[in-house]
């Protein structure tokens, strides 16, 4: 025997119980228990929030495609961000699929105790690897937000913020971000 592993495969991805989550990151299988209320929560305040300005042009610019939780299908990865954002000049309008191969202009990752460290380490690679420009890390347990921007290959970092501040994140800067929304009960 060899030693090597077997790479994941899409068809691994259907085996996955529907009360979990699969992906695919650098050829191994990752399944995630859904996420707890305050992951959720988060998550769905920080779309409702986007949505309107960016994707509906409702109070703001416009100019966007944001999804809740696509598949995304780059190289041999198939990666689940909790949020993920398109300019519409990339993506003029929402393709009728199952998985993006696309890569998106903007993802965010909403961190559980149980996905931090894949979110941070292997999908950051993938998501530079990919070209994304923006990333988001969003902390419900710390109350906190990072973003990062893609310059060349690699991640800077452009704030670290927690509690109830008001933020202006890129790419969406025209927007003030009440942290406190994301964090309430």
């Amino acid at each position: 025997m060899s030693g090597s592993k077997r790479r994941a495969t899409y068809e691994d991805l259907e085996t996955v119980p529907p009360n979990c989550v699969g992906e695919i990151v650098d050829g191994e299988l990752y399944v995630s228990p859904r996420p707890a209320s305050p992951h959720g929560r988060a998550a769905s305040r920080l779309g409702m929030l986007l949505g309107g300005p960016f994707d509906l042009g409702e109070g703001g610019p416009g100019g966007w495609l944001i999804v809740d939780e696509p598949e995304l299908h780059l190289g041999d990865d198939a990666l689940v961000p909790d949020l993920a954002g398109w300019r519409r000049e990339r993506m003029p309008e929402m393709p009728h699929t199952a998985a993006f191969t696309l890569a998106p202009d903007w993802v965010c990752e909403v961190l559980s105790p149980s996905t931090a460290v894949l979110d941070r380490e292997k999908k950051m690679k993938a998501y530079a690897r990919e070209g994304v420009s923006h990333l988001w890390l969003v902390d419900p347990l710390q109350r906190s937000l990072e973003i990062y921007r893609l310059e060349g290959r690699r991640w800077t970092r452009q704030g670290h913020w927690s509690g109830g501040v008001t933020v202006h994140a890129e790419p969406f800067t025209v927007l003030p971000l009440k942290l406190a929304t994301l964090w309430e009960r």
